[in-house]
């Protein structure tokens, strides 16, 4: 039976409705979508050897025997170990799993039996070990002799090992093949020649593949799945032409997405303004302090865009503690002085309730009218708040995500502010869009990457930096310990209480949890208020509602409390300058950029400020890796930076909002070339056809809509 990339799975060959039911939980519901389902890495058949003869950071296989299978609890925790004990005639190794890859792994493997194991070889505390490596069965029929080959591994899927997945793909092309010699037997009966081969469309246009010598991609998909020894090397490195051409299509489709909607911004009107500067300049002349250098630029940067007739799309990408919010005050105190209304939307009531408060205290004096709006007020207060900002009485409004709400009409809202925008989707973005007058749009983000990196990534924004502290900012100490070195940490915050600071401690849950063994903010605030009875110590955690997390916060900045321990809802927004120590508890359960931001809560006084790092119990690579990092940076880029390596485009950014979703071979650090390249090419292609009417493009028309899609739904 031929097939298309359409055609369903479970109709391929060794597939069927149950094993076909197993891949479409995984996105493979197709035969595109096999055929996108990459290697996640190749095996060398070259690189085969014995025990004895592996080296740290060789990736290799091993044919051995089982020796003995078992688990082990970790430390105190309920977490649990498996390892795999394999030998040879020249020694022994132990595979181990700090997770189960799926129900019934370990039950495959009985002692005595022959079995593969393919990964890379770690030096751990001066002994080689297998870490999450691939162990497949070793089949009764299976040559040893197998040289000079190149093998596809692939994802494994529940019962679908990875000989089976590269089986699978096998038969899809196989039968895929069969499809283009019935088109090739009907050209010849009928004469007609067709202008595709069944399946493979190549939505890239001919004159961008050879331009910039791109491989055809039916023969890159081939070369992927189906290796040829000679180009063993770029395979394994994934930088084989056949994988350039894919990552370049993965790239390419968010660049379009992004070329295009940057494209359709410039064609609206927006509110053109005038220069007016007097409000601006009252409140520079009522700071208690002279604006950076890199604040006063990117204000100019905005106000020359909103002179512009067409919106502004801006990101403004700055440190935790930079200066961000005040350079937001000072684009809205322009747009008020040429009569329009702006709002500042941000992902909590916290951050609101900050961002609220400042603004009252900067505009309010110069005529401002400030209003707040949050989804925990009530009924009668939110009425209120409509009917001001329909009748034009608020100048500036600050809210969470309550902005967006149907009942809220602005009369002239001419500039839209967001803060923290990876916390927000595409889709709420433009709802809040949609109550102005094709508004101006600046978003803001604490979570820094490379310049050339944001301007390739946020394609349709143009990126202002700043990149300075203000005076004053001292640097935070900062560094690791254990849990087991606790009591050493306390003695150092009853210090620190003693000389009239105050301190923050934070969990990384609200409760206990029976799956996982940490320490969680109520029962640790708990044993706080009853080993140390002279601290005044707070809870903040989001369960709480949203009059008594106020409560609780206007008490710790009015140093009525001595100590807050609280969960991440205080990782952005919250300002204290009194607050010099912050101690972060199972350090290892976060981000680098969570720490970042929790560590930027405190440094903000005058006083000299410390981040506490303690790391649970056998903490994993990764945690002590980040817990490092953060003791040799304090540089927010240089940190995302790392945070980029380490995680990943998609978590990193924020799939939703940036596009990444789909990426399955791209990585924004090592492709970069690739990013810029297919950048360009979708630029190309824009300024030649913007709206894809051209023949040529009808198949790129039809991948953007499914960009598209994908991206806002």
């Amino acid at each position: 039976m031929s097939v298309n990339l359409s055609t369903p799975v479970q109709y391929l060959k060794g597939v069927g409705p149950k094993l076909g039911q197993l891949l479409g939980k995984r996105g493979v519901e197709n035969i595109g979508d096999l055929l996108e389902f990459y290697p996640r890495t190749y095996e060398d058949r070259r690189a085969m050897r014995q025990i004895a003869d592996l080296q740290p950071e060789q990736r290799v296989q091993v044919r051995v025997q089982v020796i003995k299978v078992r688990s082990q609890n970790l430390g105190r925790t309920r977490r649990k170990m498996y390892e795999v004990l394999v030998g040879d005639s020249s020694g022994r190794i132990a595979c181990k799993f700090f997770r189960v890859p799926y129900r019934g792994y370990f039950e495959r493997f009985s002692e005595q039996s022959l079995v593969k194991v393919t990964g890379k070889v770690v030096d751990y505390r001066g002994k080689l070990e297998f870490h999450h490596p691939t162990i497949e069965p070793v089949l009764p029929d299976e040559d040893e002799s197998d040289e000079d080959l190149i093998i596809p591994i692939y994802t494994e899927i529940e019962t679908i090992s990875s000989s089976k997945m590269q089986k699978l793909v096998e038969n899809a092309f196989k039968q895929l093949d069969e499809g283009v010699k019935e088109q090739r037997a009907k050209e010849f009966e009928t004469g007609y020649k067709f202008n595709s081969i069944p399946g493979f469309v190549d939505a890239v246009p001919k004159w961008i593949r050879e331009k910039y010598s791109l491989m055809d991609r039916r023969q890159a998909l081939k070369q992927v799945h189906l290796p040829d020894i000679k180009q063993a090397e770029a395979l394994l490195e994934l930088r084989s032409p056949a994988h350039q051409r894919l990552i370049f299509d993965e790239f390419f489709g968010l660049e379009l997405f992004l070329a295009s909607r940057k494209t359709e911004v410039q064609k609206k009107a927006a509110p053109k303004m005038s220069a007016k500067f007097q409000l601006v300049d009252e409140l520079k002349r009522s700071l208690p302090f002279e604006l950076t250098g890199a604040q006063k630029k990117s204000f100019e940067e905005i106000a020359q865009d909103l002179q512009k007739g067409h919106p502004m799309h801006r990101l403004v990408q700055g440190d935790v503690g930079s200066g961000k919010t005040l350079v937001s005050l000072l684009a809205a105190c322009f747009a008020c002085e040429n009569g329009y209304q702006s709002s500042i939307m941000v992902p909590t009531e916290i951050l609101a309730e900050q961002h609220y408060i400042n603004a009252k205290k900067y505009l309010e004096p110069l005529g401002v009218r400030v209003g707040y709006i949050v989804g925990g007020m009530k009924a009668k207060e939110k009425q209120e708040v409509y009917e001001k900002i329909a009748a034009g009485e608020i100048d500036l409004c600050v809210g969470t995500h309550a902005l967006i709400q149907k009942d809220v009409a602005f009369k002239k809202l001419a500039l839209v502010i967001i803060d923290e925008q990876h916390r927000f989707g595409v889709q709420q973005r433009a709802e809040l869009m949609d109550k102005g007058l094709s508004p101006h749009f600046l978003v803001m983000t604490a979570t820094p990457i490379p310049r050339t990196l944001a301007m390739t990534v946020y394609g349709d924004l143009d990126v202002s930096v700043i990149n300075e502290l203000p005076k004053g900012r001292q640097p935070i100490v900062t560094r690791k310990t254990f849990s087991s070195k606790k009591d050493k940490v306390l003695q150092f915050l009853n210090d620190q209480i003693a000389k009239g600071r105050q301190a923050y401690i934070v969990y990384p849950l609200v409760e206990e949890s029976e799956k996982m063994d940490l320490k969680n903010a109520v029962d640790e605030h708990k044993k706080l208020v009853e080993q140390y009875p002279n601290l005044r110590v707070g809870l903040l955690h989001g369960k709480m509602k949203p009059a008594e997390k106020e409560q609780v916060m206007k008490l710790f900045r009015d140093h009525q409390l001595d100590v807050l321990v609280s969960t991440t809802v205080i990782e952005v927004g919250v300002d204290v300058p009194n607050a010099n120590l912050m101690i972060i508890e199972h350090a290892e359960r976060f981000g680098l950029s969570q720490l970042h931001q929790l560590r930027g809560r405190v440094g903000r006084g005058e006083h000299k400020s410390y981040c506490v790092l303690v790391l649970g119990y056998a903490v994993g690579e990764d945690g002590q890796k980040r817990a490092e990092i953060m003791e040799q940076h304090s540089d927010g880029f240089k940190i995302a930076e790392k945070d980029l390596e380490i995680r990943g485009p998609g978590e990193f950014l924020g799939t939703r909002q940036s596009g990444l979703a789909g990426f399955k071979l791209a990585n924004l650090v090592r492709d970069l070339d690739l990013l810029q390249l297919a950048r360009k090419a979708a630029f190309d292609v824009v300024e030649k056809d913007p709206d894809l009417k051209d023949p040529e493009h009808i198949h790129l028309k039809q991948a953007l809509e499914r960009h598209r899609m994908r991206v806002i739904g």
